[in-house]
């Protein structure tokens, strides 16, 4: 069942989506060679806190970290670990907060120094790829709509492939709510978009 929110709801969900944005570019600022998921696990963990929020995947299924940190061909859901980053190694960090009740949820992906012009641009074509998404996400719109411009930007004019095991979401009072939003499908396919959807477009 999808949940609609009030102008009030998405006003606090505002809040909770900066936050993330907010602890995001804390960890820009100690992003380097040599540090460990681990540490930039605590760090998150310790701003959200200081922040007045809850980490929303500490404990979800029994997971024991702040964030899921992600190095190179790990796709998503990494666990924080001891290995120090290197140099030419990509690290997505995914984050989620609850404030005053509220989830916030997204993930940045970071190069630490020069990974290459190949993965440089697997980066930027994916960024790409989530605003042609988000361009859709308009209401009137489908779920389908969202999924085919992301499918058509990133398979059809560049040749990567899109993951098919793993959906973006809707979001809200719970981390996972309906819909699901794929990043492959056809264009006037699923649930229509309505004032008051949110969405997780990963």
């Amino acid at each position: 069942m999808i949940i609609y929110k009030t102008d009030e709801q998405l006003e606090m969900m505002r809040e909770s989506a900066l936050l993330v944005s907010r602890t995001i570019t804390e960890v820009a600022k100690i992003l380097r060679p040599g540090i460990t998921s681990l540490e930039l696990d605590k760090m998150i963990g310790q701003y959200i806190a200081d922040h007045k929020a809850i980490p929303s995947f500490l404990h979800y299924n029994g997971y024991p970290f702040n964030s899921c940190i992600s190095v190179n061909d790990v796709v998503v859901h990494g666990f924080p670990n001891k290995n120090e980053l290197k140099e030419g190694d990509i690290i997505s960090v995914d984050i989620g907060v609850i404030l005053n009740g509220w989830h916030g949820d997204h993930a940045y992906t970071f190069a630490i120094g020069n990974p290459g012009p190949d993965v440089m641009k697997l980066i930027q074509v994916t960024k790409e790829s989530l605003y042609k998404g988000i361009e859709k996400a308009v209401v009137g719109n489908r779920i389908g709509d969202i999924a085919f411009a992301i499918q058509e930007y990133t398979e059809k004019k560049h040749g990567y492939g899109v993951v098919r095991e793993l959906v973006g979401h809707g979001i809200g009072r719970s981390l996972h709510e309906d819909p699901q939003v794929p990043n492959y499908g056809k264009k006037g396919n699923g649930p229509k978009l309505k004032e008051g959807m949110v969405l997780a477009i990963e």
